[in-house]
């Protein structure tokens, strides 16, 4: 039985690190591409502040770092949702706002007024650094694969983060006001945590998620979804989402194909993009106009 198990588990990891992609009739656009200039700059508009926020975590025993964003007119007066937003594995915690533009992304939705004020809160999601590495725009060196961005990173953001997240800011602490997603790496760890975590987020998105995600008959023992009732009821968004262009499009696509199977609502959305930032940006543009309704 040990020696079938381990072909099977064999074969399963073969069908994810595939490259070939296949694309079935659903495997389509769920709506348009943003407009162009989404993710420029406006001189004629407020814009909110990205600031770096240190933090003890004793989950990890590390004096950590995190970027905040606060949203144009922020005030302690009134409160505000969250999202948490995962980098990809050789990218930190600059990736979002310094090469995707995401707090400018959503200072133009806001302005638009195609979305509420939020915070947007950027980990750090590697379980290695501290506040002395690099900045975190600069790439950072892989230790141990995706075997190192598992339930220490998951410890952190539950233990540490959200609740320190909570505590300084004034924000909504209740699930429907907190969202979780990321890209690659990120994108696996928002649909493991997300998804094993639906009493503490009810948004959850992957974006280009990396074989580090949980898959049923995938690479981790662990099963992707854990309570398929509690996501079919409470998750108010589940997003998933690849371009034709990207070499991990199979792992997504077989994430689809399982939540299908389960009966699990979720969009599905698939462009022509490949695994870069315009695929990234993207799906945050569309992805933050479901989010709070």
């Amino acid at each position: 039985m040990e020696v079938r198990g381990y072909i099977k588990g064999q074969e399963a990891e073969k069908a994810v690190f595939d490259r070939t992609i296949k694309l079935a009739p659903d495997d389509k656009p769920a709506f348009n591409d943003p407009p162009v200039g989404f993710r420029n700059k406006r001189d004629n508009i407020p814009h909110g502040n990205v600031s770096p926020v240190q933090y003890t975590s004793k989950a990890l025993g590390q004096l950590r770092e995190m970027l905040v964003y606060t949203p144009p007119g922020y005030s302690r007066a009134k409160r505000y949702p969250v999202i948490y937003l995962l980098h990809g594995l050789n990218s930190g915690n600059g990736q979002w706002p310094y090469w995707i533009n995401a707090n400018t992304i959503i200072d133009n939705l806001i302005s638009e007024g195609k979305i509420k004020p939020m915070i947007i809160v950027f980990p750090n999601c590697n379980t290695n650094v501290t506040v002395n590495n690099p900045k975190p725009d600069e790439q950072e060196e892989r230790k141990g694969g995706y075997k190192g961005y598992g339930l220490s990173f998951q410890n952190d953001l539950l233990q540490e983060i959200i609740p320190f997240i909570e505590s300084h800011y004034s924000v909504y602490t209740d699930r429907g006001h907190r969202a979780l997603a990321g890209l690659s790496m990120g994108g696996g760890q928002s649909l493991n945590i997300g998804l094993s975590h639906i009493n503490t987020f009810a948004y959850v998105g992957g974006f280009s998620s990396a074989p580090n995600t949980n898959q049923f008959g995938g690479l981790s023992d662990a099963k992707l979804l854990p309570d398929p009732l509690a996501a079919k009821h409470k998750l108010k968004v589940l997003w998933l989402a690849c371009g034709t262009k990207d070499g991990l499009f199979n792992v997504s696509q077989r994430v689809h194909q399982y939540l299908k199977q389960q009966g699990v609502p979720h969009v599905w959305h698939v462009d022509s993009n490949a695994h870069d930032d315009i695929e990234w940006a993207n799906n945050l543009y569309l992805f933050a106009q479901h989010l709070f309704k």
